[in-house]
């Protein structure tokens, strides 16, 4: 439970966030916001990964992935959000990509006993 006691408590984070009204200028293509987004989800697949285990660490990236398909779902009742974007998406699964690599790479270097750049 200990190790998902911050995922549980990111995915809250995430969804207050979501819950937010956005502005009435729909910007369809914004740059800071998908790396907004992918850093935000990187965060979320090392914890997912951290959670999941070394054995199952790949599973962080499906549960990112989906959570974040869930989240642009939630965005579309919440006013002046679009939800549904291709390109959050897209961000999420990059950013649960990287967080859960970086995690597994990091937990496998110090499996190995080596020690870390």
């Amino acid at each position: 439970m200990k190790r998902w006691l911050p995922v549980v408590l990111f995915a809250a984070l995430i969804f207050v966030g979501s819950s937010i009204p956005g502005n009435k200028a729909h910007i369809p293509f914004n740059l800071w916001d998908k790396a907004v987004h992918a850093t935000e989800y990187a965060v979320f697949g090392f914890l997912l990964a951290r959670a999941f285990g070394l054995r199952r660490w790949w599973w962080a990236i499906v549960a990112g992935a989906l959570y974040g398909v869930s989240d642009e779902f939630h965005q579309t009742f919440t006013p002046y959000r679009s939800g549904n974007d291709l390109g959050d998406m897209t961000a999420d699964l990059v950013g649960s990509i990287i967080g859960a690599t970086a995690w597994m790479l990091l937990r496998r270097r110090r499996a190995d006993g080596t020690k870390s750049a």
